[in-house]
């Protein structure tokens, strides 16, 4: 027979010491800056949405139709995230782009809204970017990277005579 008494406690124990606990590990980036002085550099909006794993609204980035060469970077730390010959008009109200720039962007898995999510982030700063969902265009890699304007800063190409 199960002695209640002595499964309770090693049940409390395994929930209090779950690998979900803030003794967790946590992964160090490049570029490592306080609280205040993120809240210092970056604009309101980019705080909530780099730092705090917010979400700008759906058609908001004027970021969203540009579809010029170039190099979209980490508004943080101007490390290049993705290339503009990438985008696409995904029709979700965010810039998506079929891939990122190898090295430049780190992925984990968030369960912020109750399901996993694919979620992205700048391998440099640990800024969040968005999240990546397998309804991107399926003639090239079948990804949708779908990013937060307010995370990125858009560098035209120039021109080359």
């Amino acid at each position: 027979m199960i002695d209640i008494h002595r499964i309770v406690p090693i049940l409390f124990l395994c929930l209090f010491f779950s690998c979900q606990t803030s003794a967790q590990k946590k992964e160090i980036f490049k570029i490592t800056k306080s609280d205040q002085q993120w809240r210092n550099q970056l604009t309101d909006r980019q705080y909530t949405v780099l730092r705090k794993s917010g979400t700008e609204q759906a058609f908001s980035s004027p970021l969203n139709k540009i579809y010029s060469q170039g190099i979209y970077s980490c508004v943080a730390c101007d490390t290049p995230l993705f290339e503009g010959k990438h985008k696409f008009d995904s029709g979700s109200g965010w810039p998506s782009f079929d891939r990122e720039i190898k090295g430049n962007v780190a992925f984990s898995i968030d369960y912020n809204i109750g399901m996993a999510r694919k979620e992205e982030h700048c391998a440099t700063c640990g800024g969040h970017l968005g999240h990546v969902f397998n309804d991107g265009p399926r003639k090239t890699t079948g990804k949708r990277h779908c990013i937060n304007g307010v995370a990125l800063k858009f560098t035209p190409l120039k021109n080359e005579y």
